[in-house]
């Protein structure tokens, strides 16, 4: 099994980011033509419902593709540190358990009209996101840890295009309950902070040339996959009517 223990200095780490960075304005998904309408206003109820449904399907993955990563670091230290993402997602077992980010896409889903019931069911996914997903997940688990953590740095973008949407849809979607925003409201913070720590852990281990070129390799997989989903969501309607669903 391939670990990581943490252990080692980077090389060219300030380089590394920047190459991150500049790959990351060019390829993530906030300038995808979905994306843009969104936050423009242009998207109808039954888009915004339909990327919200097609969506859950990858976010419900996230804390499983984090396992995956959890169980091939190679130190109490690293671990204690990546199973917060789960908790994330996931919730805790004290507290208000249910209060992870899956629990809160869900209240988001009620929020556009959306049933709970639907949303778990997975019925009207898409066959491409699940395929994309799919992919992801995979990539995770065959993948070396350092490409696997290096595909989570598009979070490197997403306080920014979190901050741009809870503003957009306040503005646009007033027919959406507030509450149903609160999943986009804490993830500015946590995307700041797991970005931050991913990019150490992958500045650190990035020893070699080939080590970073895999890096990147790895970022633009990530990238690309984001953009492919939403290329599936946004054209949905030509697919023979797959997709659709019934709204609360």
């Amino acid at each position: 099994m391939n670990t990581v223990t943490g252990t080692g200095t980077g090389l060219s780490a300030a380089e590394l980011e920047g190459r991150l960075r500049a790959l990351g304005e060019e390829r993530y998904h906030h300038r995808h033509p979905f994306n843009l309408r969104m936050h423009a206003g242009e998207l109808s109820k039954e888009e915004l419902r339909r990327w919200v449904l097609n969506r859950f399907h990858y976010q419900r993955h996230i804390p499983v593709k984090d396992a995956l990563i959890l169980a091939r670091l190679g130190s109490s230290e690293l671990r204690r540190s990546w199973i917060r993402r789960v908790h994330d997602h996931d919730g805790v077992p004290d507290g208000d358990g249910a209060d992870g980010g899956i629990e809160r896409w869900l209240r988001l889903g009620a929020a556009v009209g959306l049933d709970r019931a639907l949303l778990l069911s997975g019925k009207g996914v898409l066959p491409g996101v699940r395929l994309a997903v799919d992919g992801y997940v995979n990539f995770c688990r065959n993948a070396s840890v350092l490409e696997a953590v290096a595909s989570s740095l598009t979070e490197l973008f997403a306080p920014d295009l979190m901050a741009t949407r809870i503003a957009a849809w306040e503005r646009h979607y007033p027919w959406v309950e507030r509450e149903g925003l609160r999943y986009f409201q804490v993830r500015v913070g946590q995307g700041r902070r797991d970005s931050e720590e991913a990019l150490r852990l992958v500045q650190a281990w990035a020893r070699t040339p080939e080590d970073r070129e895999r890096v990147l390799a790895a970022f633009a997989f990530k990238c690309d996959l984001l953009w492919s989903l939403l290329d599936t969501v946004e054209h949905a309607e030509g697919q023979g009517g797959r997709g659709t669903f019934d709204a609360v």
